[in-house]
């Protein structure tokens, strides 16, 4: 049994999550790592990329609605008069939106000078200190969505935190849906695998927001993967179309893989991804000029000698040139996180995340998939990073805040009242203070030797196994209107009677 002291001790760092911001506001700068005339360079190969080799649409809707535009469609392989895909999304797509949490205080805003930090995104696998690494199941997942909801680090529920392979895969996404709306009252991220899936996600946002809010506002948030190099498949385009038509938001991302899917030069594989990405958010103007869409970026380096993906320097050096390029365009912007190729949460974890999540701040992300939890390049979703990571996170969030330089902080009338050879701890200005004026992490140890060997001697994933414990065990899920359970409940099982139990 937890010690309850221990309870007492840790629960309001959940509880604080009602009083945080629900998202993050900078001031402080971010990196320009281009020249402008390198910029130019690199708009300029994208233009070249879309105008000379094109790319290939396998969405016959798509191929329509491009057609009508004027563009160049043979067969499959659509080709763009320069400039054509940048000045649709220019015009149209908007530099920032909201989106709508069921609790209005914990609705976010996405671009501008907002970040919105989002937890680990899709891995198959779950893993532990006390948990072996398995297949993640609903259980699992369920638990992920109620850490987050707990956690006020994280503004954001995010999508699949890791995938619930004990539910047939035609019906997975009813549970996820259902465990984002239900389990949490942060913003959440939709179903993106067919065309139904993302409909029924519509479906069940229009349960609980109502028909009427959700046609005029953005719920609900869909990461949309291209398949770099220069293709842009049916899945994916289907489920752009359903969300772009209704309103809702889509973070447009390809995935590249330099030296696989993308030349291994930065200037190479950006030019490659803002061509890919511009044509994607083209597409999601054309389906409803205005639809809030987002700049995605995800570049993987790759080890030539064993061929595993890594994300070292050039990793870094991609996502500030291409968040220099989303702030050009006008649109907000995704990139990076805090992932590991580590296999524990150890110390490669912890300088490879923090590493990750620096340059990810410093490109000036607005929306930060992968903000915690992923060991493996993302094949696996593990309980104590995500809660170790979310100290990494709060501590980052503080320093975007930039420097408070008012007449009460610069405190002269406090140096005056202490003077010479003074003590500051007691004098009225700390007392106003002491409580929040430094970050004080939930699951870092900053005791002593002596206490920290008499409180166990505990690792940071044995104490994140602890606290998780201790969360699970104080959640409280957020009010839902029984009737609306019960009519998200009965769609659910209405779609289930008609899906087939495939775990393929």
């Amino acid at each position: 049994m937890a010690d309850p002291r221990r309870r007492r001790k840790r629960a309001p760092a959940s509880q604080d999550a009602a009083q945080s911001p629900p998202f993050i506001t900078r001031t402080a700068p971010v990196h320009d790592i281009l020249s402008d005339e390198q910029a130019v360079a690199i708009e300029e190969a994208a233009e070249d990329i879309l105008e000379k080799v094109g790319v290939e649409v396998r969405h016959e809707p798509s191929l329509q609605l491009l057609k009508a535009a004027g563009c160049r469609v043979d067969g499959e392989r659509v080709t763009f008069e320069r400039g054509f895909c940048r000045r649709l999304v220019k015009e149209n797509a908007p530099s920032e939106f909201v989106q709508h949490a069921r609790n209005p205080e914990k609705s976010v805003r996405i671009g501008g000078d907002a970040m919105v930090l989002v937890p680990v995104y899709g891995p198959p696998f779950v893993a532990a200190s006390d948990i072996e690494r398995r297949y993640g199941t609903l259980d699992d997942f369920n638990n992920f969505v109620r850490l987050a909801h707990m956690s006020p680090e994280l503004h954001h529920t995010g999508g699949p935190i890791c995938e619930p392979t004990d539910i047939p895969v035609p019906k997975r996404h009813l549970d996820m849906n259902y465990g984002h709306l239900a389990l949490s009252d942060k913003c959440f991220m939709g179903a993106v695998t067919s065309k139904e899936r993302a409909e029924d996600t519509i479906t069940m946002c229009e349960i609980v927001f109502g028909k009427e809010f959700v046609a005029n506002n953005c719920v609900v948030a869909a990461l949309i993967n291209l398949n770099s190099p220069l293709v842009l498949d049916e899945t994916m385009l289907d489920a752009a179309h359903v969300y772009a038509a209704a309103g809702q938001a889509t973070v447009i991302t390809p995935f590249m893989i330099a030296g696989a899917s993308s030349p291994t030069t930065v200037a190479g594989l950006v030019a490659q991804s803002l061509a890919e990405t511009l044509a994607g958010m083209a597409i999601t103007q054309l389906v409803r000029p205005g639809a809030p869409v987002v700049f995605g970026f995800m570049m993987l380096g790759m080890s030539m000698r064993s061929g595993s993906p890594i994300r070292y320097d050039e990793t870094w050096k991609s996502m500030l040139v291409a968040g220099q390029l989303a702030r050009r365009l006008g649109v907000p912007y995704r990139c990076g996180g805090s992932s590991s190729n580590s296999k524990l949460p150890d110390a490669q974890s912890g300088w490879e995340g923090a590493m990750y999540l620096l340059y990810s701040m410093l490109a000036g992300a607005n929306f930060l998939i992968h903000a915690t939890g992923t060991l493996e390049a993302g094949l696996v979703a593990n309980f104590d990073k995500f809660l170790i990571d979310c100290d990494m996170l709060g501590a980052a969030s503080r320093m975007m805040s930039g420097v408070d330089t008012s007449v009460d902080a610069l405190a002269f009338d406090a140096i005056a009242e202490v003077g010479p050879a003074g003590n500051f701890l007691s004098c009225a200005h700390t007392m106003a203070r002491y409580k929040s004026v430094f970050y004080q992490p939930s699951n870092a140890d900053g005791e002593s030797f002596e206490q920290w060997t008499a409180a166990g001697g505990l690792d940071s994933a044995e104490r994140a196994a602890k606290r998780r414990q201790d969360m699970l065990a104080s959640y409280q899920a957020p009010p839902l209107p029984a009737g609306i359970d019960q009519a998200l409940r009965a769609f659910m099982d209405a779609r289930r009677a008609v899906l087939p139990d495939s775990f393929a």
